[in-house]
């Protein structure tokens, strides 16, 4: 059984997976410890990863990028619209779900954000199964902390439809955390003060701050704060701005009217984006970047960051709101710990560190922090594993409330509670209780639509109540619903069920000197309840719980005459006297729980579409393999054609005639003219 985390990225993804006492980071088909976050489709097959990356600039209208941040979207949503900036492939609505629209296979083709999603995790679950030589099932994925509800199911979605079981997902910043604090030997004992380290992220896409507190074996987050358009791409958006104004003034030439020269100029600026992190000027050159003109340019690191001069002076702006949402001030933290690709820019590290009047720590590997802590997440949550003890203690993001229809038989009842407030510890249960008559419908929504991202859809779904009745006596069922905020940030009523109060009886004792002896027989007999209370007779450790059977909980607390030992037969017990029937009393209520049926309407793919979406990926997963296989089938020939030219020229020469060596030339010329023109469309059997 594997054990793996993956950092799904905007622009790479990571995979790390715990093995030999450790956590290791996987390299992919090409060596390369990052992937491509990208899926192209082709006229035979998909490019997922580094083959997509290679076909980008060729395949730009069906290369799809920012999947990540597009799943559980609609087209209407303001972010779509900025990411359309950043992905070639033009989206479309499908069913309120944002999708892409591609050639595939010769015809056009739509395929919502959650979809490529899956098809991306596909192929890293490939590239895991590969190194390891193991079937890879379970797995944690990281997330944005921002991610709202319908966001994480899209993910969720994804993961089911590739065949993966998502653990945890889990957000990025905490799986930073995780991964620093668990390696700790030295962090405080429960009772002193806390560890507080800020995490700093700052990557391609967004930056999020976040405040955590370390205490042995745990560790809790205290706030988070984010801003979800700062990143690497909006330095090199910039960068590409600013040199497609020089080279239209300097070769006449428009490279933002034209899509491909566009990416090859992006290409040439993040390359001279990381030079000038370590020099202080650099050179840029993009060969035939359009109408087969080379251009050529130079960028001082000064210039640089006058032209990110509204990316630095917002670098603060997260930590700040982090920091005063925990209640805390720069003196309080003791260190700031920096992950993401961006963090290397060093306009940005001076603003920081300037910020905070202390060293920067960079003791974890910025590209590699989130998929370590996903991969620990991972182990500690997985079966086969033995971790050192760590407890995770996220926190909520956005608050949550549930609205329902007021009860007619209640005039005065509200309609709305807020469950979960922000800052609440995540995972989380709360118990709802309701007093109804008739079935029921309640909505959970995020209390405060303005903090979400964009302008999303506050609500999170509809939960249906069902077998709500009155009571025997015409009064309210007394309902009571499980909510929980999950591993995953996910909103779920999980279950539902009755309490319903009944009075029972017992019989009355005939005289004092009758309550004696039944007391003295009771206290060499002590029973489970008595009188709705557990007999003090008995340590609490060895008590038994009282019955929830119902027929058991109506059996009065006495101990019935044939559970009796010698010890009560001895006392003086008239045999012969007629007996009479008791007299008996109505005691304390005692409850009797039922379940109620409850159905559920949520962001999450329903199970037709997700076997509809998994036996669609399936079938193109076995197209693809249809397809590397037959080239990989074609290029064997062809090294069989080159190799028995030369042993033909070499070590076959004495052996045969000139007539014979011209006949198989002549034969292998066929079968090589053969390969180049019919046989490129040529399938494996043939």
């Amino acid at each position: 059984m594997s054990v793996v985390g993956v950092d799904l990225g905007t622009l790479n993804s990571v995979i790390a997976v715990a093995r030999n006492r450790g956590v290791d980071v996987i390299a992919n088909e090409v060596s390369n410890r990052a992937t491509p976050s990208l899926v192209g489709f082709g006229p035979k097959s998909r490019y997922i990863g580094e083959t997509a990356k290679n076909q980008e600039i060729s395949n730009l209208k069906n290369t799809v990028s920012s999947f990540v941040r597009l799943a559980g979207r609609n087209l209407q949503d303001p972010d779509v619209q900025v990411e359309q900036k950043f992905v070639s492939a033009p989206l479309v609505d499908m069913g309120g779900q944002v999708g892409a629209e591609v050639t595939y296979l010769g015809k056009k083709e739509q395929f919502t954000a959650t979809q490529i999603t899956a098809m991306f995790l596909t192929k890293m679950r490939a590239t895991a199964s590969a190194e390891l030589k193991l079937p890879v099932n379970d797995v944690v994925l990281s997330c944005p902390v921002w991610y709202t509800d319908s966001q994480r199911r899209a993910i969720l979605d994804a993961a089911e439809i590739a065949g993966l079981k998502c653990l945890r997902l889990i957000n990025d910043n905490t799986a930073v955390a995780l991964g620093w604090g668990i390696t700790k030997l030295d962090l405080p004992a429960p009772e002193e003060k806390p560890r507080r380290i800020v995490f700093v992220n700052i990557g391609h896409s967004n930056y999020t701050a976040t405040v955590v507190e370390f205490k042995k074996g745990e560790l809790a987050v205290k706030s988070s704060a984010w801003d979800r358009h700062y990143g690497g791409r909006y330095i090199d958006q910039a960068l590409v701005e600013h040199f497609a104004k020089e080279f239209k003034e300097k070769y006449k030439i428009d490279v933002m009217e034209n899509g491909k020269a566009r990416l090859r100029l992006a290409a040439g600026v993040e390359k001279l984006k990381k030079v000038l992190s370590a020099n202080n000027q650099a050179p840029i050159n993009v060969e035939s970047i359009m109408n087969d003109v080379d251009v050529r340019g130079m960028l001082k690191r000064d210039e640089l960051e006058e032209l990110i001069k509204p990316l630095i002076d917002r670098a603060t702006a997260p930590i700040e709101q982090a920091l005063a949402e925990a209640g805390l001030t720069t003196a309080d933290i003791d260190a700031v710990e920096m992950v993401g690709g961006c963090t290397r820019v060093p306009a940005l590290k001076t603003k920081i560190q300037d910020y905070f009047g202390k060293p920067l720590s960079f003791t974890l590997n910025q590209d590699e922090a989130v998929a370590r802590g996903c991969a620990f997440s991972c182990a500690i949550l997985s079966p086969v594993f033995r971790v050192r003890d760590f407890v995770v203690h996220d926190m909520v993001n956005y608050p949550v409330e549930f609205t329902w229809e007021k009860s007619e038989d209640i005039p005065d009842e509200d309609t709305n509670l807020t469950v979960f407030n922000k800052g609440n510890v995540m995972p989380s249960t709360k118990i709802l209780t309701f007093y109804r008559k008739h079935p029921f419908d309640l909505e959970a929504r995020y209390a405060k639509p303005e903090q979400l991202p964009g302008k999303m859809n506050p609500w999170i779904g509809r939960f249906s109540v069902k077998g709500v009745k009155e009571d025997p006596k015409g009064d309210f069922m007394i309902c009571k619903l499980k909510a929980r905020l999950n591993l995953h940030g996910v909103l779920n009523v999980e279950s539902g069920y009755y309490v319903e109060e009944t009075e029972v009886e017992e019989p009355i004792p005939e005289s004092p000197s009758a309550e004696k002896k039944e007391g003295d027989v009771r206290s060499k007999f002590p029973t489970d309840v008595d009188n709705g209370r557990q007999s003090p007779t008995e340590p609490a450790a060895k008590r038994r719980k009282p019955s929830a059977d119902p027929v058991l909980a109506r059996r009065p607390c006495a101990l019935e005459p044939n559970e009796l030992t010698n010890d009560a037969q001895a006392m003086d017990v008239d045999k012969d006297a007629p007996k009479e029937p008791p007299k008996m009393r109505k005691v304390k209520k005692q409850q009797r729980k039922g379940d109620l049926p409850l159905s559920a309407g949520t962001a999450s793919l329903d199970e037709v579409s997700k076997q509809t979406a998994a036996e669609r990926e399936n079938s193109m997963i076995m197209e693809d393999k249809l397809v590397a296989d037959t080239e990989n089938e074609k290029n064997n020939l062809e090294s069989f054609i080159y190799e028995l030219k030369d042993k033909i020229l070499d070590v076959y020469a004495e052996f045969a005639s000139d007539d014979e060596k011209a006949r198989l030339n002549a034969k292998l010329e066929t079968i090589e003219e053969w390969l180049y023109d019919e046989g490129d469309d040529a399938s494996k059997a043939q």
